[in-house]
């Protein structure tokens, strides 16, 4: 099931300092928002996401307890069937109450969460091809939702 890393986090107190730092690093920008910024390690494979935060108002920042792997498409769509049969549960991100797997069309992946057993926040996660037309779109979709669009 598990490809490789897909993304690793890191808080960061001014972002604009910290974009031009990894710049200079030779990253290329993936995406961003007013808090957040994603640069590229492998385009098209793996990224490092920034998170701007006062560090000492949240010492226990969740992108220190956070990584992504890398999954296929089709693996994804099969990942609570997965998780269940290894003994494991998947859980809601952020404000949603579904646990099941979804599609990002603005950021162009989908992904699945779940707890490793010290509490850290794990994601299985895949690219998603989205076609120009549907790059506008920032809910979150269900699998169903977005195979009815595409």
């Amino acid at each position: 099931m598990i490809k490789g890393l897909y993304e690793a986090h890191l808080p960061v107190n001014n972002l604009e300092i910290s974009l031009a730092f990894y710049k200079k690093l030779g990253l290329k920008l993936a995406w961003r928002d007013e808090v957040t910024a994603f640069f590229w390690i492998e385009e098209g494979k793996s990224w490092l996401g920034l998170w701007e935060g006062d560090e000492y108002q949240t010492p226990y920042h969740p992108a220190l307890r956070h990584i992504a792997f890398h999954v296929s498409y089709e693996d994804l769509k099969k990942s609570l069937t997965w998780l269940k049969a290894i003994q494991m549960e998947a859980v809601p991100f952020g404000g949603r109450k579904s646990v099941e797997p979804f599609i990002r069309p603005h950021q162009g992946n989908a992904s699945v969460y779940f707890n490793d057993p010290d509490g850290n926040s794990l994601e299985l996660m895949c690219f998603v091809e989205v076609p120009h037309h549907l790059k506008h779109i920032t809910e979150k979709l269900s699998f169903e939702e977005w195979e009815n669009l595409i």
